[in-house]
């Protein structure tokens, strides 16, 4: 029985590897502090431009990108870097 593959040495490599490019969050294109818990909403994590859900890539990089947690929950399975909701009072 093979475990799960996001606990895998290829998918750890993948996200170091797009963590060390420092890019910033492809949502909202802010800065991501590499130094806050892993749980912080601000935090790093690894997005898939076209996500697992719809048949994206698990390893390749042209799939993976930099993402605040936030706006990575905010994305879902949706594809493309879906633009935070602005407010009504313009």
């Amino acid at each position: 029985m093979a475990g799960n593959p996001r606990n895998g040495r290829p998918y750890r490599r993948l996200v170091a590897t797009v963590k060390a490019l420092g890019h910033p969050c492809a949502r909202c294109g802010h800065n991501i502090d590499l130094k806050l818990n892993a749980r912080h909403p601000m935090s790093f994590t690894l997005d898939h431009a076209i996500p697992l859900a719809l048949g994206g890539s698990l390893l390749d990089p042209a799939n993976a990108r930099s993402m605040h947690r936030r706006c990575n929950s905010a994305k879902g399975a949706r594809l493309g870097p879906t633009p935070p909701k602005t407010s009504w009072k313009w």
